[in-house]
């Protein structure tokens, strides 16, 4: 057996672009695998932290009236335990805080503190600069293109 696909000879343009658009996934995988090893190291070496606590102030910069804990992790798309053990230790930090939810007792809101804040806006300062540097290789035009075209990636299904 040559391991071709009996449904689609060599030569079939849809077997061609079967095949293309494989190549560009793991190509792209690559990418975001060393860009994010790169990230996180730098997190570390840094900030001292790790990209889900970063991810976590992030989530939280962007709705500076709280989010409660279960929205917080679905909006991460994490499971509320792991939210939980981040968030923790954020608050033990004096980066985040929590409050109770009037009307709700089993719920809490969660946002930044003032200290947090001010850590996090210079987190996201360095993490647009270490984005920028990592994807140096493209320019201006390229860069819009790619993002417009993995907008399309999985929008029809």
């Amino acid at each position: 057996m040559d391991g071709g696909d009996p449904v689609r000879p060599a030569g079939d343009p849809d077997r061609e672009l079967s095949k293309e658009r494989l190549r560009a996934w793991l190509r792209l995988l690559k990418v975001t695998r060393r860009i994010e090893a790169a990230i996180r190291s730098r997190m570390r070496t840094e900030f001292n932290t790790t990209l889900p606590r970063f991810d976590v102030l992030a989530a939280l910069d962007r709705f500076p009236d709280g989010l409660r804990m279960s929205e917080l992790s679905g909006l991460l798309r994490v499971s509320n335990g792991n939210v939980t053990g981040v968030v923790d230790r954020l608050v033990g930090e004096g980066l985040v805080e929590r409050h109770a939810v009037a009307g709700d007792r089993r719920a809490q809101l969660v946002r930044l503190t003032g200290r947090g804040r001010a850590a996090f806006a210079e987190m996201a300062r360095r993490h647009e600069a270490w984005v920028n540097e990592l994807m140096s290789g493209l320019d201006a035009p390229t860069a819009r293109a790619l993002g417009e075209a993995l907008g399309r990636v999985g929008a029809g299904g």
